[in-house]
């Protein structure tokens, strides 16, 4: 099997457990969203997707290392969504403001507002507020009890649309661990955003996925799956 081959092999696999996890979960497939990590991922692997139709959604980590990727020329031509999944500086929030179609992983009022200043006219930037899950240190997030109100202060601002959570499990969690932690989140996510307007749980990575499926995950984050 070639790289091409094993691309569109790994692809499959994803589309396959996906469709596994909304059966037994008796969800339906259409409200998922793939978001493709494509942080790590060679530009060979990415372009091969991309010319294949594969990719709609992308998560970025780095503003710079996306902004030198996507505005390439052979990145440009292709219509993507692109989502920054990493935590935001607030220096670089003008950059991603004027880049990025979604901020996924916004924790903090001050950079809301700098987003907000810095997205071009005409143009609604979506965000998620990050809850965090873990006891590390380095883990961005909020609480949830603080992320439900800070989603409350975006709603004030002109540019900006709250459109719901994204966490990131502990690793090595198990599956009964996983449900404890999604549960809640999902539970503040349905009443924090009615099922009427644009909305996503950003919940589940290549190791943890299917479980995040199960328990309502509306856009997982799969990288390594696609790509390795």
């Amino acid at each position: 099997m070639n790289r091409e081959e094993k691309l569109l092999q790994n692809f499959q696999d994803v589309q396959n457990s996906l469709a596994t996890a909304c059966k037994k979960a008796g969800r339906n497939r259409q409200e998922i969203t793939l978001l493709a990590v494509t942080k790590y991922a060679p530009d060979t692997d990415v372009l091969f997707l991309l010319q294949q139709g594969l990719l709609k959604h992308i998560g970025e980590s780095r503003v710079q290392q996306a902004l030198k990727r996507w505005t390439s020329p052979q990145f440009a031509s292709f219509n993507v969504v692109k989502h920054l999944i990493g935590h935001l500086q607030q220096n670089k929030a003008a950059k991603a403001a004027q880049f990025f179609d979604f901020i996924d992983s916004l924790d903090n009022f001050e950079t809301a507002e700098i987003l907000d200043k810095h997205t071009p006219a005409g143009k609604k930037l979506r965000v998620l507020v990050q809850v965090k899950l873990t006891q590390r240190e380095t883990q961005s997030g909020l609480s949830l009890q603080e992320a439900r109100k800070l989603v409350k202060q975006i709603r004030g601002l002109e540019n900006l649309q709250a459109c719901g959570y994204m966490a990131i499990a502990p690793q090595g969690a198990t599956e009964n661990e996983l449900r404890a932690l999604f549960a809640p989140l999902k539970k503040a996510f349905d009443e924090d955003f009615p099922k009427e307007q644009e909305r996503y749980l950003s919940l589940g990575m290549s190791e943890d996925f299917m479980v995040a499926v199960e328990e309502g995950s509306t856009l997982p984050r799969i990288g390594s799956k696609l790509f390795t």
